[in-house]
């Protein structure tokens, strides 16, 4: 290869060994996996015909749980399961953390479970924050990638992982989200510019090609 100058520019890529059987997606809220993942869980499912998805949601009120099944069925087709833990929207740590144990364990099998998405565990949503602890504690054996939500508590920090993404599919996620829950609308920080945005950064960080790009944060990643 020439000097580094006339190399094409993006960083070295890995690239999973085989395709998973499997995607456990954790939320403590009904739009938080499409929020952090929608575009890599679009390729995933793009990419990997075969593989299936368990969308386990610990909170949600009817409406809420409407939009979320929506949202899945149209992102992933009959090859995603939903299931709803019920719980109270700001209060899992205190009123329900032995619940949201019980209910991540019922909902998803740890032990085919190839892929986990859950969010931070430094996030500073507590009912974020519980649900990612939980996910270290059932999937032992699974690869954990936490997904980033921004909020008004700015708690973004420095991604380990990127998954770039086109321009189209950029806008796809900010369109999707848009359309499938419009009961977040009201939010001082939902909406088309600050997801584009967020991905226009991590697209930048990552040298992605068409400048975007969604993050994650990942403790054990096992390089062949």
């Amino acid at each position: 290869m020439g000097p580094l100058e006339e190399r094409p520019l993006g960083m070295i890529g890995l690239r999973l060994e085989r395709a998973p059987d499997s995607g456990g997606c954790l939320g403590a809220h009904p739009d938080d996996i499409e929020v952090g993942a929608l575009g890599f869980l679009a390729n995933l499912a793009r990419t990997a015909p075969d593989t299936s998805f368990i969308f386990a949601i610990a909170t949600g009120d009817d409406e809420r749980i409407e939009e979320a099944t929506e949202s899945a069925r149209a992102l992933l087709g009959d090859r995603v399961s939903l299931l709803f833990g019920n719980l109270t929207d700001g209060m899992l740590p205190y009123d329900h953390a032995t619940e949201v144990k019980s209910f991540i364990r019922g909902a998803t099998d740890p032990s085919t479970a190839d892929i986990v998405l859950a969010p931070r565990r430094v996030d500073r949503h507590q009912d974020h924050r519980l649900v990612a602890e939980m996910a270290h504690q059932v999937f032992r054996t699974s690869l954990i990638l936490e997904y980033e939500i921004v909020k008004l508590e700015g708690d973004l920090g420095q991604p380990s992982l990127y998954h770039p993404l086109s321009t189209s599919e950029a806008a796809a996620k900010a369109d999707h989200l848009a359309k499938h829950f419009p009961g977040q609308h009201d939010k001082i920080w939902y909406d088309r510019e600050t997801f584009m945005g967020l991905m226009r950064i991590r697209g930048i960080e990552c040298l992605a090609p068409d400048g975007y790009a969604e993050a994650f944060h990942a403790g054990r990643i096992s390089l062949s």
